[in-house]
């Protein structure tokens, strides 16, 4: 039988952190050895972080990465290892490099560069043309990176011509609710075609508005999952594969064959690593035990590892919040206790005149319930002093909405009064119904320094509320908060739906027009009222100029408002 022990590093890196990241990758390496590990893979860009973006145009950045890469060669005695950098020959090259004690054997060349959504290599890269087969103990293996394996026409079916039977893919690949699913799709796919096992290493960790989910795998020559990384969370996975399965699984496949004929003349190089081990004894692999979440769980998980590495990553120490009473505030810090402790969470309740007692109440019930400190502040004084100041100004108008949303102003003002003085980071609170919409005050509600539920639909904001609840056995998030109407408190007997339609019928359209790029009229053969349809269309395309300002926010749909959507902001085109 041929065994090989492979072992995957799903990792944190921090962008930048290139001393950081490699004494990661050391530390990881030590410990694979210590399991005996064959070949030990680590993401895409592990040695830079991912995306590096235009420190890629600094020449001494590119030097001091190829320079950290050097001392993972030389560390790699007695095993072989796949790790991500940037290579920089005539041009730069998003590469992995294939080390084996202490000597470099080879570098790819991601073949595919992804230019759309969230990503945009082909600012920085130029396209890699060449792969190789490395064979190391008995066992082919063909190493790629990320977007190479989505395309069935990639370097996946030349790498097993050539005699892969193992595919190393490495990979930042970023979460939205559905790339699990998708991943696993893919996978079965690749492996089922080809008959070839495939390791899928991808990165996590929070990077300014992304989150990498990890939820590595391997998946065997019939595509079914063999091991798995633990989600949003760094893991070391480790599993024997029995190659000579694929060998068996290949005599009865005639396609390989078939296919082979047409591929002769395009073939990989094929390398030489290693022949045979100094010894076969290798310690027994402790039982794993991954739990798979559900996608509410994975929205939690995600927004909470976001918001923790976006404090930490940024050397912040605390965060403050502004406690409404209301769901929003309420879910944002729960998520900021998790991912901070609650010593380093400080709420703020700021009531007006117009904020109800039970609103008040739920404020400091969620604040015992997180044990957290809460300052409370009211804004009544200041916001009268506000409209006395305006009051020459305003003369002669009547009071609406800008007389309203002096008291979110007030209430920014003050938070980051207290973010100056203390060096607290501002959480804002606005979810995407909002952020879509406009319902949300520039400098106001909308200030601060990170926006945790930027693109967390209401609909989904209550469900995550819930899920919260559920898990912890408690009313952590005070009922009274989940069952009262939403409501900005601005005037009196307010209610989100004065200004908007209901979320179960808001969400859905903006899905349709924000994510799914559908018409007016396309929204409207789902069965919605056309004037509400194209009334939401009208609100989001005059308000890109607020989202423009809004703080990064943790990505967790298919498209955000930032990277993923980028509309002119002088635009007069519109579907409504």
């Amino acid at each position: 039988m041929r065994i090989l022990r492979l072992g995957l590093a799903q990792i944190n890196s921090t962008v930048g952190d290139l001393k950081g990241n490699t004494a990661r990758i050391k530390k990881c390496m030590d410990q694979a050895r210590q399991l005996g590990v064959d070949l030990l893979s680590f993401p895409e860009l592990a040695v830079t972080g991912y995306p590096p973006e235009d420190l890629l145009f600094k020449a001494e950045f590119v030097r001091d990465n190829m320079a950290c890469l050097q001392e993972i060669v030389e560390y790699s005695a007695g095993i072989a290892v796949v790790v991500g950098f940037v290579d920089a020959q005539e041009d730069l090259y998003n590469a992995a490099a294939v080390m084996y004690d202490g000597k470099l054997y080879g570098k790819y060349h991601k073949m595919y560069l992804p230019n759309y959504g969230v990503f945009d290599e082909e600012r920085y890269f130029r396209r890699g043309g060449q792969s190789a087969v490395y064979n190391l103990y008995g066992v082919g293996i063909g190493v790629n990176i990320c977007e190479d394996i989505w395309y069935p026409i990639g370097p996946i079916p030349y790498q097993v011509h050539a005699g892969a039977e193992l595919i190393v893919n490495i990979d930042a690949s970023p979460y939205d609710a559905h790339k699990r699913q998708q991943r696993e799709r893919l996978l079965y796919t690749r492996a089922n075609d080809h008959r070839v096992f495939i390791s899928y290493n991808n990165l996590v960790g929070g990077q300014d508005e992304l989150v990498f989910d990890g939820q590595s795998m391997v998946v065997n020559e019939l595509g079914e999952i063999v091991a798995q990384g633990k989600a949003f969370a760094e893991d070391l996975i480790v599993t024997d594969l029995d190659i000579d399965r694929v060998t068996r699984v290949r005599l009865h496949d005639p396609r390989l064959r078939q296919e082979k004929l047409s591929a002769e003349d395009a073939l990989p190089l094929r390398i030489a690593i290693a022949s045979s081990r100094t010894t076969d004894n290798k310690p027994p692999l402790p039982q794993r035990s991954v739990r798979s979440l559900d996608k509410v769980a994975e929205v939690y998980a995600a927004l909470v590892l976001g918001t923790r590495d976006y404090v930490r990553k940024n050397g912040f120490k605390k965060v403050v919040i502004g406690l409404s009473g209301g769901i929003d505030s309420a879910l944002v810090a729960v998520i900021a206790v998790e991912a901070l402790g609650p010593e380093n969470v400080t709420g703020v309740s700021m009531p007006s005149m117009f904020s109800s007692e039970g609103s008040m109440n739920d404020a400091q019930l969620l604040a015992r319930n997180l044990g957290i400190e809460l300052l409370t502040i009211p804004i009544r004084d200041t916001y009268e002093l506000y409209l006395k100041t305006l009051d020459p100004a305003f003369a002669g108008t009547k009071a609406g909405v800008a007389e309203e949303n002096l008291q979110a102003r007030v209430r920014g003002n003050l938070l980051m009064a207290l973010s100056n003085k203390f060096g607290w980071l501002v959480l804002s609170t606005g979810n995407k119904s909002e952020m879509a919409t406009g319902y949300a005050t520039l400098y106001g509600d909308m200030a601060g320094g990170f926006a945790v539920i930027k693109d967390v639909p209401k609909t989904l904001v209550y469900q995550v509320a819930g899920y919260v609840n559920n898990r912890t056995g408690k009313d952590l998030i005070p009922q009274a908060t989940i069952d009262k109407p939403p409501s900005a408190e601005l005037r009196p007997d307010q209610k989100d739906t004065d200004s908007l339609p209901p979320y179960d019928v808001l969400d859905p359209i903006l899905q349709a027009y924000v994510e799914e790029d559908r018409s007016a009229s396309d929204i409207e053969g789902m069965g919605y009222d056309a004037e509400t349809v194209r009334r939401v269309i009208r609100m989001v395309d005059r308000n890109e100029y607020k989202r423009r300002q809004a703080a990064p926010g943790v990505k967790i749909t298919p498209r955000a408002f930032g990277r993923d959507r980028r509309l002119p902001i002088t635009n007069r085109y519109s579907s409504g």
